[in-house]
């Protein structure tokens, strides 16, 4: 039980950069209280003090602002920064060397008994705000985007983003996930972001513009066909995609306003 607090506390200064003493760990960072005091309420649990669990659970989350269920199994060196808001259920399980942000929730869809809660695979990372619900499995390696819903399994090494979540790197491999090569292998990142990801509106908005241009070549072609047969088909002319000049009559009077 010391071996696993010793390394709660130790895998913090591989994962915030702020963390400067182990004293200022253990005694200003929540998650960490969070997780130390789960691991008493889950021992009480499994002794089956039932009520004890549920009540020094209950203390936990007055003091921290975290809810963890104590029947739900946390693997070795977990961190939960900053914390607040965040939610596990009973039936999670989650894997060695996750992380977890504020306002994550590892929840529940149904009202039925069993296991309804997500499962974390070793080294997967939540961004703050994300809802992971239903009894699914996040693979090993795993990131989940910041305020993004996942109603489904997710595969080993993908990066999932949106509402509801999808997959945005499908190609990602499998990596090592011991603590002492996160950093190294895992680029890793404070909300399970990626410098390099794409922006799903702009991509969607992107493929309605080539829609658009492909559909312009297409009366084009048919306009000439038509003049060719000898029906007069005049061509409208249009605003080119690219011109975003405002008219002076549109112009706003910027000064007038300011006034």
């Amino acid at each position: 039980m010391f071996t696993d607090i010793k390394e709660d506390i130790a895998c913090v200064f591989a994962r915030d950069p702020a963390a400067q003493s182990s004293f200022e760990v253990i005694t200003t960072y929540p998650g960490v209280h969070a997780v130390l005091i789960h691991r008493l309420s889950h021992r009480c649990w499994q002794q089956g003090f039932r009520w004890l669990a549920r009540f020094i659970a209950h203390i936990g989350r007055w003091l921290t602002g975290i809810e963890i269920h104590p029947g739900a199994e946390i693997g070795r060196r977990f961190f939960i920064d900053h914390g607040m808001g965040v939610v596990i259920g009973e039936t999670a399980v989650i894997g060695d060397d996750c992380t977890l942000y504020h306002g994550v929730t590892l929840g529940g869809t149904t009202w039925k008994k069993g296991k309804r809660h997500p499962t974390l695979h070793n080294g997967v990372v939540v961004g703050a705000g994300a809802k992971i619900l239903g009894p699914i499995e996040i693979g090993e390696g795993a990131r989940v985007g910041s305020n993004s819903v996942v109603l489904k399994s997710v595969p080993a090494g993908a990066t999932v983003v949106g509402i509801p979540g999808h997959i945005v790197d499908p190609k990602a491999k499998k990596q090592n996930l011991v603590l002492d090569e996160i950093a190294s292998k895992m680029d890793f990142d404070p909300y399970g972001l990626k410098a390099d990801m794409p922006d799903p509106v702009a991509y969607a908005i992107n493929r309605m513009l080539d829609h658009i241009d492909a559909l312009d070549k297409q009366v084009a072609t048919m306009q000439s066909a038509l003049n060719l047969a000898g029906i007069s088909c005049q061509e409208t002319p249009m605003c080119a995609l690219d011109d975003c000049q405002i008219n002076d009559s549109q112009a706003v009077d910027t000064t007038a306003n300011a006034e």
